[in-house]
């Protein structure tokens, strides 16, 4: 098996083993969830889920930290010339496009949960990294000696979290993207008051 293939069929049994447990948590609440109902569900032995994830949280919030991991993608898409305020809030836009509103269950199920809320907090961090980097490439900036990089994309990460939770609140009266809309372009000044001191 060569590398290609190696790897897309880690991120396929990855992928399988996140959207079992997501799916076993709502139905029967993520405390009532065990790795090896999990592992069965996805159709691999529990050493094989215990490569992938190091708890029940990790495999229940999987999703959600893989979509903020590919955010980076979705920003280097934009045109190179386009401002980075605007490129930010469409990169982000543009990342949610064409899919339904967010699982307002599953949301719901994850920002009311301790545990899971934590588990989800503490892998996007780090999924972040991406980000920041695609960030960094195109303010021309060092992510290692610059902080603006990583500010705008906390930033970013913070207005979607409260758009979330303002979201859910709100029992999805308004769309997931108008809300998220919102949030962002009342943030977007950041990114252009640093583009603007640098010109």
């Amino acid at each position: 098996m060569n590398e290609g293939l190696r790897a897309r069929k880690k991120q396929e049994t990855r992928r399988a083993l996140g959207e079992a447990a997501l799916r076993l948590a709502l139905e029967h609440g993520p405390e009532n969830v065990r790795v090896e109902d999990i592992a069965t569900a996805a159709g691999v032995s529990t050493r094989t889920y215990n490569n992938y994830f190091g708890s029940r949280e990790a495999a229940i919030c999987a999703h959600g930290v893989e979509r903020a991991a590919s955010l980076a993608d979705a920003l280097r898409a934009r045109p190179q010339d386009e401002p980075l305020a605007e490129a930010c809030v469409n990169a982000v836009l543009a990342h949610f496009r064409g899919q339904e509103d967010p699982n307002w269950r599953a949301m719901l199920m994850i920002f009311s949960n301790p545990a899971l809320q934590v588990e989800f907090q503490r892998h996007c961090g780090p999924a972040s990294g991406p980000l920041v980097e695609a960030i960094a490439e195109r303010c021309a900036a060092d992510p290692a000696a610059d902080l603006f990089p990583a500010l705008l994309t906390e930033t970013l990460n913070t207005a979607a979290r409260v758009a979330t939770v303002h979201w859910l609140r709100a029992k999805g009266d308004r769309s997931f993207h108008d809300v998220l809309r919102e949030a962002l372009e009342r943030v977007a000044p950041v990114a252009a008051a640093f583009e603007q001191s640098h010109r």
